[in-house]
């Protein structure tokens, strides 16, 4: 699943390590990708967006506890990792919801969709 931030703010804004996600009343982090850490922060100047990729199952069926979710949270992360970085967001996810399982793992942010997708 593709996450895209667009700053749609006046000044730059840096998105540090990865978004923080919560779907429904989940009471679990997903896993960082960390082969997909970027060498620097993810800088937006206005206009411009990022993106993420949250793999939400595995493909060969080795994760556990699989449900379906209706709503998500983004958080955003500070200069330090697991930080406040502002406000959250809710996007909206398909009426019927959006499976996972235990295997969910986010990336990292990245400045180019197809890093995002690569993982």
């Amino acid at each position: 699943m593709l996450i895209t931030v667009k700053n749609t703010g006046s000044k730059v804004c840096d998105l540090p390590y990865h978004p923080e996600l919560r779907f429904d009343e989940m009471q679990w982090a997903p896993t960082a990708q960390e082969g997909t850490r970027p060498q620097a922060v993810v800088s937006l100047a206005p206009g411009e967006s990022g993106y993420a990729a949250a793999v939400l199952s595995a493909a060969d069926g080795s994760g556990e506890g699989g449900t379906t979710a209706h709503r998500l949270t983004i958080a955003f992360q500070g200069r330090t990792p697991h930080s406040t970085g502002g406000a959250s967001a809710t996007p909206s996810l398909p009426a019927a919801g959006v499976y996972y399982d235990s295997s969910l793992t986010v990336t990292y942010w990245q400045q180019d969709i197809g890093d995002a997708l690569g993982a």
